[in-house]
């Protein structure tokens, strides 16, 4: 007769590897690859007349993985269920427990939030009950979820185009994008003018960029260019004294470890990933990477959090590491804390590596690029997340006519303790920041002064930028819409769908996009409404806490949901979605090809379909010609979707480059030149020659990342 053995039970077949490493005989590890059972796809699965019961069937395709489970839970004394620690994962444990006749109440559930051995260790030791809100609050957000899809999508269908959906948070996430335009389409810009030069005081004074701040006892508004020329012939004329020099002292203290939200931000603005891509490397890390000496190692923390709460043995191990990497005055005296955002789940740690002794660049040649680059990112950020402010000296220099109607002012500040600085600096979608960071000049004391050099620079005001997928996200976040398992998914179906494009980095609404909001603003107004949606989740906190049935969530929502819908389906005419003409005729009938969506981007197509099926790629040329053969350059996407550059000749040329080539060649050797972006935006030109490496900034880029 076999030997029984632990069967414990994870989502993913990457961290049951990793697991397994940590157990000794006896344990057996199965991966249930997600969830097994889930909602039919061919019928709503609620029965809204009876009291909304669920219909749950085995998902297609996990019928071989619950067979394999099965077999598995019979030969086992004991079944732990290990899946994820947040509401999904308690979804997962709850179905897993239905289909392997195991008692919820009994303690089959082990949770951990790091893939590391004593993490795992601990978990086995303390199993606990299936906690039911957990689940009824999956349940109550799966439902919601299928209502307004399943219900408005055939509406879509029917009215404007096959293929469309409908969905609680992503419908928001498009009106949001599409607001951001129609406030960019009614911005009308305003003139305004600044003045700047250089102040001295006396012959051997220092010389000090000077900005007008204040004109005729108010703070300085020119609109224009002849009032601008009047003022700078009135400081030109006019004697200039300096009024008040204040030197002071200003911290800087660092930004919490990540959330969620905040790592797709900041991997967005500082290595350009997309949010879907931050989570799929993010993963890789969290469920355990082979390294070198140490086997399967999970690299941080679990990954799917909005907390910022860092646990007491993280702290201290961080407190003992700081002092002795980076010297005492970088610690501070206590720990750092922070406060989370409002209605932030605490169940969780923030993101944080597992081992703060695991540094970037020991383990790095384990590391894929992405990897190295992401788990840097992490380390470095929860690393100066408890360390010493940054202190930087202050000087603040005021130059007035005598008469007090012109002010000028210089601000300059230079770092003096870099405390955090010297690991990390938290990056921003845009930069707003009028400090000059310099070493701070001597100055005289009170005196005249001789102010020269004044410029006077015409400028517009600027409509708000458009979304990066960063900044929706955080817009997303602060609005309380979704969770931090739906970002990133949230914007991947939007740009899908064809309702948003990602253009340079850059979100824009299509016109699909468009005309399906108006649609479901003028119909399904609280379904795009943000207080409602985030009202919806904060029901869902309700459910979680057990202070809220699921059921009376329900039953709250769908009456009035179904009464509007029922309005909808009476009143919406068929709306015509007209794609963009292209000035190219199509080569079976001459009718001129539209621009269309599909699965893998934009192409052109008959609009006589289906009756002319004719299709043709769209090619994007590049100015450069090709460095081997002279040929033009075409723009191309690898298998995982990155951009890189071929020769149109290939195969009779093999020219390729993941960097896009420049037509100016090395001054140095001759060879080709491509244009790279640094971490700190500078777009520069370098030779691709490996033994060269000539390289040349071109332009300075303000700070705005996506």
């Amino acid at each position: 007769m076999p030997t029984k053995t632990k069967l414990i039970i994870v989502e993913s077949p990457a961290k049951g590897k990793t697991i397994v490493r940590y157990l000794g005989r006896g344990y057996k590890v199965e991966a249930s690859q997600g969830h097994v059972r889930d909602l039919p796809k061919s019928q709503l699965g609620i029965d809204t007349q009876n009291d909304f019961v669920l219909k749950y069937i085995t998902i297609r395709g996990r019928g071989d993985i619950l067979a394999r489970i099965r077999k598995e839970a019979k030969n086992a004394s004991v079944i732990y269920l290990a899946t994820d620690p947040d509401r999904e994962g308690e979804a997962i444990a709850w179905h897993l427990a239905g289909v392997l006749d195991l008692d919820v109440a009994a303690p089959c559930r082990v949770e951990f939030h790091e893939v590391t051995k004593k993490a795992v260790q601990a978990a086995l030791k303390a199993p606990r009950a299936i906690d039911m809100n957990l689940v009824d609050a999956q349940q109550a957000r799966r439902a919601l979820d299928r209502i307004v899809g399943y219900k408005i999508s055939p509406l879509l269908w029917a009215k404007i185009r096959k293929g469309l959906s409908a969905g609680r948070v992503q419908s928001v996430a498009t009106r949001l994008v599409v607001l951001r335009e129609r406030e960019i389409d009614i911005f009308i810009p305003e003139e305004y003018w600044e003045i700047t030069g250089y102040a001295q005081t006396g012959k051997n004074g220092a010389g000090l960029p000077v900005k007008l701040v204040t004109l005729d006892g108010r703070k300085s508004h020119i609109v224009n260019e002849t009032m601008a020329t009047e003022v700078r012939k009135r400081i030109e004329t006019q004697e200039m004294v300096v009024t008040s020099i204040k030197q002071s002292e200003k911290r800087k203290s660092p930004a919490a470890p990540f959330t969620t939200s905040s790592l797709q931000q900041e991997a967005g603005r500082k290595l350009n990933f997309t949010t879907q891509k931050t989570m799929q490397v993010v993963q890789s890390l969290y469920e355990g990477v082979e390294i070198a000496g140490e086997g399967l190692q999970g690299l941080v923390t679990y990954i799917r959090t909005d907390s910022v709460r860092v646990s007491a043995e993280a702290l201290a191990s961080i407190r003992e590491f700081i002092p002795a990497r980076y010297g005492q005055a970088y610690l501070p005296n206590v720990p750092n804390e922070y406060k989370g955002r409002k209605n932030a789940q605490d169940a969780h740690e923030a993101i944080r590596p597992t081992d703060i002794n695991r540094t970037p660049v020991s383990i790095k040649e384990s590391l894929s690029r992405d990897q190295f680059n992401l788990y840097k990112l992490i380390y470095f950020r929860f690393l100066a997340s408890q360390m010493a402010p940054a202190v930087f000296d202050t000087l603040t220099v005021d130059i007035s006519t005598v008469n007090n109607d012109i002010g000028l002012r210089f601000y300059g500040e230079h770092k003096k303790f870099a405390g955090f600085t010297y690991v990390y600096e938290e990056g921003t979608d845009e930069d707003s920041s009028d400090s000059i960071e310099m070493k701070l000049p001597e100055l005289m004391g009170n005196g005249k002064v001789i102010v020269s050099g004044l410029e006077c620079k015409q400028i517009f005001t600027q409509p708000p930028s458009r979304y990066t997928e960063a900044a929706l996200v955080r817009a997303l976040e602060e609005k309380g819409i979704g969770r931090p398992s739906t970002y990133a998914p949230t914007i991947t179906t939007i740009i899908a769908r064809g309702y948003v494009s990602r253009e340079k980095k850059r979100l824009f609404p299509t016109e699909l996009g468009k005309i399906t909001t108006d649609l479901m603003e003028e119909y399904f107004t609280s379904i795009v409404d943000t207080d409602f949606t985030a009202e919806l989740e904060e029901k869902l906190d309700l459910v979680e806490d057990g202070s809220l049935s699921w059921k009376d969530v329900l039953k709250g929502f769908f009456p009035p949901f179904m009464k509007t819908l029922e309005i909808a389906e009476k009143e919406i005419e068929k709306i015509e979605v007209q794609n963009p003409v292209s000035d190219i005729p199509c080569e079976n009938c001459g009718s001129l090809l539209v621009y269309k969506k599909g699965r893998y981007g934009e192409f052109l197509a008959c609009p006589r379909f289906p009756d002319c099926r004719f299709t043709k790629q769209i090619v994007h040329y590049i100015q450069a010609p090709c460095p081997q053969c002279g040929a033009r350059i075409v723009e191309k996407l690898s298998k995982k979707n990155r951009l890189f550059y071929g020769c149109e000749a290939y195969p009779d040329c093999s020219f390729v480059s993941w960097y896009k080539p420049v037509e100016e060649k090395c001054p140095q050797c001759g060879g080709y030149m491509v244009e790279k972006r640094s971490k700190k935006s500078e777009t520069r030109h370098e030779c691709a020659n490996d033994t060269c490496r000539y390289r040349v900034i071109i332009e300075e880029e303000d700070a705005e990342l996506s």
